[in-house]
């Protein structure tokens, strides 16, 4: 499934026989106010920084099932090895080396999983590369609503990050660590998250600029829990921002966001329950679920989300 050809600047990524770019869609344009992305007329328009490389891709899927991506570059053809990193970085927000057919075998056979798979078959856990935007989006979404986290991420990424103009439209790239790092809370002011959240985000920055934290360091490690360990020793990062980030970006099916408000609000929605599932119930589920807890998560958040 490695498979990926490039003719002048547009790359043939062949996709695994469950990918449906339909269900995918509907994920990725759930929230109109995503600053990372554009979808329009089922084709997916993004900036992308990997390294020193800044460039906008245009993706969609052929009636063949690939994956077409054209490379929007201004600054000229990207040379072979810059393509293989734009390829690699789009694998991995798709997650398309990953074998699904023990999860869907698992969730026809689940009664809480059987209809949320139903629904959305084909649809990949979507990702977020690159470590720094996981735990910044993991932190700027404590304890808030989605459409509020939305909005601190647009605030953020306007504000420090770096965009690429094309075709009379601004596509933005994620702020650095390096760039991040530089800065204090005070300059973080305008954007209206707490301060405590400010001063999380600049020491994820510091730590990284350091190098005590990387996201090859933390995929060196022997397992999940040595992981998770690791990351809620960083002031601002808790269980459930650890086992987000596991999920979302070093990839770990096996994490489990136990205490998330939007995994809890869809159990209660399909077991038409009045209370949020208890503890028990949960770790029973995780059982039940076991090496794909991070996909059960997923599908249970599109039933609401």
């Amino acid at each position: 499934m490695n498979c990926w050809h490039d003719f002048n600047e547009v790359i043939i990524i062949n996709l695994p026989a469950d990918f449906d770019i339909k269900a995918n869609l509907g994920y990725l344009e759930r929230n109109k106010n995503e600053c990372m992305f554009e979808v329009e007329n089922g084709i997916i328009t993004k900036g992308i920084g990997v390294g020193t490389i800044q460039t906008i891709v245009q993706i969609q899927v052929n009636e063949r099932n690939q994956m077409i991506v054209q490379l929007l570059n201004d600054s000229g053809s990207l040379k072979q090895s810059e393509q293989i990193e734009v390829v690699k970085y789009i694998r991995e927000w798709f997650d398309l080396d990953r074998d699904l057919t023990p999860f869907y075998k698992m969730a026809k056979g689940d009664p809480l999983l059987k209809g949320p798979v139903q629904e959305f078959y084909g649809l990949r856990l979507i990702g977020v590369p690159d470590l720094f935007e996981a735990l910044c989006w993991g932190v700027l979404g404590q304890q808030i609503n989605l459409a509020f986290a939305y909005t601190l991420k647009r605030q953020f990424v306007e504000n420090f990050g770096e965009s690429i103009d094309w075709n009379g439209k601004k596509y933005w790239v994620f702020p650095t660590f390096e760039q991040i790092s530089k800065l204090t809370p005070q300059d973080l002011a305008d954007i209206k998250m707490t301060l405590k959240k400010s001063e999380y985000i600049i020491g994820i920055a510091q730590l990284m600029a350091s190098g005590e934290l990387s996201k090859e360091k933390l995929l060196r490690m022997d397992s999940l829990k040595e992981a998770e360990k690791s990351l809620v020793k960083i002031r601002g990062i808790g269980p459930w921002t650890a086992n987000y980030v596991l999920m979302r970006c070093l990839r770990y099916t096996s994490a489990y966001p136990i205490d998330d408000v939007g995994l809890h609000n869809a159990i209660k929605h399909l077991t038409r329950s009045e209370k949020k599932p208890a503890k028990e119930e949960l770790l029973n589920l995780s059982q039940r679920w076991e090496n794909w807890q991070a996909y059960a998560t997923f599908y249970l958040w599109r039933v609401l989300y």
